[in-house]
């Protein structure tokens, strides 16, 4: 046994100097614990890292005398110290496996992704590994996919190497161009075809929405305001009031917008294709956006132009029989054409639980709000264009006349501004209400596999549509109690306990790891499920993992 060195608490007197004493720091510590790292590998090999001295080594090897003259004394009187036993920490971990900046030798890939980037057949993958997985979509409860690897693998066997394969996914994408064009191409002559013989096919859902709600609302204003525009042109011809100008102006621009919203709605019923996958639903917003802006340049400036010539270059007035008959009936059609609309905005404001104020201000339908606000402003502007023709026939000045153009191209740009306005808002994507957005942050939070969400976010898409947005922090307690439920206990002991060595750890934790993964996403499932079914507006549902 080595002799025991002296005790040290750290600091010593080492010299002297005059009347100045130093005291210099001791480098001679107590060696008390060792630790050692053993590194496992996935095939059982162990690798031994070394030892680490947690006091310092680095003097283990001579011990430094300080104190000379007392060591030497009482060197023959120190008692040899029995070995202590040196405690070492044995850790042991998994080497860290290295996948590389692009790892796809796990992925899996559908049927269609393989015919398609592959360029393979049906037949070609019966010969592969058939996996069965998690559906994402909410019609099917699983579906089947393949091992990327196996597919790669599987095309190069049948094209024999990656050139081949470059070259045929060349000629494939040349020719499905070529097929679009044809596509086209047959598209028009069958147009045309239609044109010449007439059209026996059987009435499409686009054109049955013309039928019933906005679409009717919408068609019955077109009819009406059409024959107005008529009428008063022949009167503004016949008599040469500037207010009757205005009045045609108006129910011509009246027209043309709703027009405008018709194609809006036929647009907005297409199908969501590959370059629009949340479908055309804001083409009604887009028309009655480019509606307002209309109304504003047409009916409003024309208006304002021909009042204010008319206030320069003032003309007499001919007979205004005819212009005030052509205005009670314009009156009447305008009406019938409001009440419609008020109609069909009570009955869509009452099915959503607003007011009718609510309704229109958040542009719920932006086609019938366009229609109710434009019959409202024609309705109006006819009582403003009487009354100024009246005070012209009764006074003789033609400058009450101007006026009136004047205010009812004020009119007509202030339901323009409102337009453009409601419906620029409801493009940028604005937020639903408070109280329907605590409604959805209350359902997840109730739910028990949920801990908490953060940044959530609901947008108006449009047309009673909204997108969910929320990041959700997830219990892994009760994910994994989820998982261990439809699990037998007993089996699953039973595999615990045959485990004895490395391969079988890691083989055991990955099989129910990636289960506890697909548990996980089945939970994510639910939630986005009982949020679409409680509340049918939610149409598109992102649920973020923390």
């Amino acid at each position: 046994a080595a002799p025991r060195p002296r005790a040290c608490h750290g600091w010593q007197v080492s010299m002297k100097s005059g009347s100045l004493s130093y005291i210099l720091p001791c480098n001679r510590l107590p060696v008390q614990l060792m630790s050692q790292v053993r590194v496992y590998t996935s095939n059982g090999q162990k690798k031994d890292l070394g030892s680490e001295d947690t006091n310092g080594s680095a003097h283990g090897e001579t011990l430094h005398k300080v104190e000379t003259g007392q060591d030497t004394t009482n060197a023959g009187q120190k008692q040899s110290s029995p070995k202590q036993p040196v405690q070492v920490k044995v850790k042991a971990v998994l080497k860290k496996r290295e996948y590389g900046p692009k790892y796809t030798q796990n992925n899996f890939i559908t049927g269609v992704r393989a015919i398609n980037e592959f360029c393979l057949k049906s037949s070609d993958l019966d010969q592969l590994r058939k996996i069965k997985r998690r559906s994402p979509h909410d019609d099917t409860e699983t579906f089947t996919v393949y091992l990327r690897s196996d597919v790669e693998a599987k095309s190069l066997e049948v094209w024999g190497s990656p050139e081949a394969l470059a070259r045929e996914r060349k000629r494939r994408k040349e020719a499905e161009i070529k097929y679009k064009e044809n596509l086209f191409r047959n598209q028009r002559l069958l147009w045309e075809y239609k044109e010449f013989f007439g059209n026996t096919k059987p009435r499409s859902s686009t054109a049955a929405m013309f039928f019933k709600g906005p679409g009717k609302v919408v068609m019955v204003a077109i009819c009406i305001n059409g024959l107005n525009f008529f009428f008063k042109l022949l009167a503004w011809v016949y008599t040469g009031s500037a207010s009757m100008f205005s009045e045609a102006i108006h129910s011509l621009a009246d027209t043309c917008n709703q027009a405008l919203l018709a194609l809006g709605i036929s647009q907005s019923a297409r199908s969501p294709d590959p370059s629009h996958p949340y479908g055309f639903t804001n083409m009604r917003y887009i028309a009655s956006l480019i509606s307002g802006v209309g109304i504003f340049m047409m009916g409003a400036g024309l208006s304002w132009y021909h009042g204010i010539i008319g206030l320069l270059h003032p003309h007499p007035v001919e007979s205004l029989l005819w212009a005030y008959c052509i205005l009670a009936g314009s009156l009447v059609s305008e009406g019938a054409t409001l009440l419609v609309a008020i109609n069909e905005i009570r009955r869509s404001a009452r099915a959503k639980g607003l007011s009718f104020y609510q309704y229109v201000v958040q542009s719920r339908d932006p086609s019938t709000n366009v229609v109710l606000l434009e019959d409202a402003a024609a309705v109006l502007s006819v009582a403003v264009a009487a009354t100024c023709m009246g005070l012209t026939s009764v006074t003789g000045n033609p400058y009450y006349d101007s006026v009136g153009s004047l205010g009812v191209g004020t009119l007509l740009g202030t339901v323009s501004a409102f337009l453009i306005y409601t419906n620029t808002e409801a493009l940028l994507g604005r937020s639903i209400e408070p109280e329907q957005l605590q409604r959805l942050t209350e359902l997840l939070e109730s739910d028990p596999v949920v801990r908490a969400i953060h940044d959530v976010k609901a947008t108006d898409m449009g047309m009673s549509k909204v997108r969910f947005k929320a990041e959700v922090d997830f219990d892994g307690r009760v994910v994994t109690r989820s998982y261990l439920e439809k699990q037998d206990i007993e089996q699953l002991l039973q595999e615990i306990q045959q485990v004895k060595t490395l391969e079988e750890l890691e083989a055991f934790m990955l099989k129910h790891g990636e289960n506890i993964i697909d548990t996980l996403g089945a939970e994510v499932d639910r939630l986005e499920k009982d949020l679409k079914q409680r509340n049918p507006d939610v149409r598109h549902v992102d649920l973020e993992i923390l």
